[in-house]
């Protein structure tokens, strides 16, 4: 159950189903978009979230066939009647519409595992080749009957063609034969008029040329004539061409009563041409909005993340407005949520998206959530949005909305889902409060769900006195003076009705009466509400930064473990230099002073020689000393190494 009658256009799915039909290629899907309604079968739904869902793989994995999607039932359905025909133009759309369902389905073979839904279905229609064999043998890629369509046709034309380039040679000399006269112009052209070759010839000259004349122009100076001795010929050329005619007929009738047979089996390919229009329409659609088929179950529930009005989305896409997304929990705990807030803060909007997107989903459409969202199914949706006065039944505004209250009390039950905006309003606050608390009151007993919007400050008490019925708040900015559009749940939104008084300008005075008026007690309840909408903000605020500041410290401590151990590769990879370093130097050594000895005693020690060996061993040593030097610098360099990782140590917090 829908209500009322003009749901659609309340809730804007109107503009939704415009825009998929704008997609469809074919009036036949078209048609289909309009047929598209509500459904609360889970079954139907699935089957239609999992259709489009393939579609939309499809669309961006694939290369679909996406040629012609020409309706021909009414083609077929005609020539189920004896002795008629399908005219040339009709035959070129079955063609044509025929192969697009042949490619169609060779896209769906062997995909069963990839798009199990689309190939059962592709898998149930049958084709006939021998109807596109017959179609091909016929038709032409240009959209004409061919000349081989039978062999009389054929010889028709070769005929036809023949006569027409003899007259055709015959007229260009009798043409420049009028020009050397001077009874033609000489930029003179050949024209037809009535099937028939003409000379123009200028209605003073038009006794110098026998012939017929078959036309005049509109101001009567030109005169058109068909010279006498090709009448004859041309005469002959018509009767070749109602010959050719005929002979097509013969053709065409032939085509019909070859596949009037096989039209029953064939109506059920076309359904399914414009289901696969349908079908794309819907999945081009989803792929604008970034829209999914979600997970839904058949419990009346909402568990929405990151929800998007569709139309809005659309409208800011491309542009540097930022649409809130909405987080939308119903369920039989929490089966009402009762929004409250500033005017121009969101709520209808908010009421709108959650009515919208329940109704699309269960007209089998993508809808823009994310994907951890899970959807469930209603089987009534009522809404109460907007005026819906009546002079002609002499209804107010608030007798309308009254109306809608004892339809939603008469008819709701837990598997119901009412959305009202601006709840109570249009009578006196004190009385129309009183007697929306008690309808909200009969709702909750019904186990409604719903979302409601409301300024009333007794609806708000009401909702967080009883279970079942949960505050939300439309959040405002105070301090600029500026709606944020995001829906808290759990606690009411204030309205701040005197906040925006005054920024507008009403005066100190004015304001000050209306406060006196309202009393203490109300005031200090909003008061108290935007105190709440301020330290919550603020605690936000510095919850957001300690995780930033954790965030950062985190990469602080990463970087410096990083760096020791990269400190500590350094540090054993020049202490294991060294020591390699040391022990050549003490090798070199040793070897030189033994060398020495050796050489010094061989010599017996001659001086000359002595004081030579003394010269080398004095420069070697020099050589040592400058490797020790070296050797101590290496050392320095370690402990600062050294020195910096105790450092680093000390600083790296716990």
């Amino acid at each position: 159950m829908i209500y009322p009658e003009n749901f659609e256009s309340k809730i804007k799915f109107d503009k939704i189903r415009s825009l998929i039909s704008r997609n469809c290629r074919s009036e036949m899907g078209k048609a289909l978009v309009e047929q598209m309604c509500f459904s609360d079968r889970k079954e139907q739904i699935e089957e239609a979230q999992k259709e489009v869902a393939e579609f939309m793989r499809i669309m961006r994995e694939e290369e679909f066939p996406d040629n012609r999607y020409t309706d021909a039932r009414p083609f077929l359905s005609k020539i189920r009647i004896e002795g008629l025909f399908l005219d040339i133009p009709e035959l070129v759309a079955l063609k044509n519409s025929l192969e697009s369902l042949h490619a169609i389905l060779r896209f769906f073979q062997g995909k069963t595992e990839t798009y199990p839904v689309l190939t059962a279905k592709a898998g149930q229609i049958q084709l006939f080749p021998y109807v596109l064999q017959r179609l091909d043998s016929i038709v032409s890629k240009h959209g004409t009957i061919k000349d081989n369509a039978s062999s009389e046709l054929g010889e028709i034309r070769r005929q036809i063609l023949k006569k027409q380039s003899g007259i055709s040679r015959r007229m260009q000399a009798l043409l420049q034969d009028a020009q050397t006269e001077g009874w033609a112009e000489k930029d003179t052209a050949i024209a037809i008029r009535d099937g028939r070759m003409v000379i123009p010839v200028p209605a003073a000259y038009k006794r110098r040329v026998n012939g017929i004349v078959h036309d005049e122009s509109a101001t009567g100076k030109t005169s058109y004539i068909e010279p006498t001795e090709i009448i004859e010929t041309n005469n002959e050329i018509r009767e070749l061409q109602l010959e050719e005619k005929r002979e097509i007929t013969r053709i065409l009738r032939k085509f019909a009563d070859d596949i009037r047979p096989y039209i029953e089996d064939l109506i059920p390919a076309y359904d399914f041409l414009a289901f696969v229009d349908y079908t794309k329409a819907k999945a081009l659609f989803g792929i604008e909005m970034d829209a999914i088929s979600p997970v839904f179950t058949s419990a009346p529930e909402m568990l929405w993340y990151e929800a998007r009005h569709p139309l809005l989305y659309l409208s800011f896409k491309n542009t540097d407005k930022t649409l809130i997304p909405l987080r939308i929990e119903i369920n039989e705990e929490q089966r009402i949520i009762l929004i409250s807030g500033p005017n121009a803060g969101g709520k209808s909007v908010c009421l709108q998206t959650a009515g919208l997107l329940q109704y699309m989903f269960q007209c089998g459409l993508p809808v823009p959530v994310s994907e951890a969202s899970r959807f469930g199914i209603f089987k009534k949706i009522l809404i109460d949005i907007g005026d819906e006065q009546s002079l002609e039944n002499d209804l107010s505004t608030y007798s309308s909305h009254l109306i809608n209250m004892k339809n939603f009390v008469r008819y709701g039950d837990r598997d119901t889902l009412v959305l009202i905006d601006e709840f109570g309003t249009g009578t006196e606050p004190m009385l129309g409060g009183a007697i929306a608390e008690a309808i909200l009151h009969a709702l909750n007993d019904h186990h409604v769900k719903g979302v409601i919007t409301t300024h009333y400050t007794n609806l708000k008490h009401f909702a967080s006195a009883t279970p079942g019925i949960e505050n939300g708040a439309m959040l405002y900015d105070n301090h600029r003076m500026m709606p944020l559009f995001q829906l808290e749940i759990g606690k009411p939104g204030s309205s701040f009705a005197f906040e925006i008084a005054k920024k507008i300008g009403l005066s100190k005075e004015i304001l000050d009466e209306a406060a006196s008026k309202v009393g203490e007690e109300h005031i200090h309840y909003d008061k108290h509400l935007k105190d709440i909408a301020r330290d919550k903000r603020y605690w936000e605020e510095k919850r957001k930064k300690i995780h930033e500041n954790e965030k950062r410290l985190d990469e602080v401590v990463e970087k410096y473990s990083q760096e020791l151990q990269e400190a500590s590769r350094l540090r054993k990879e020049i202490i294991k230099e060294a020591q390699e370093k040391a022990k050549e130097l003490l090798a070199e050594a040793n070897k030189t002073i033994e060398n020495t000895i050796r050489k010094i005693r061989e010599n017996q020690a001659d001086k000359e020689k002595t004081r030579k060996l003394r010269e080398e061993m004095e420069a070697q040593k020099q050589k040592l000393f400058a490797e020790e030097e070296e050797e101590k610098r290496l050392k320095q360099k370690i402990e600062k190494i050294k020195k910096r990782e105790n450092r680093k140590k000390k600083e790296t917090p716990q």
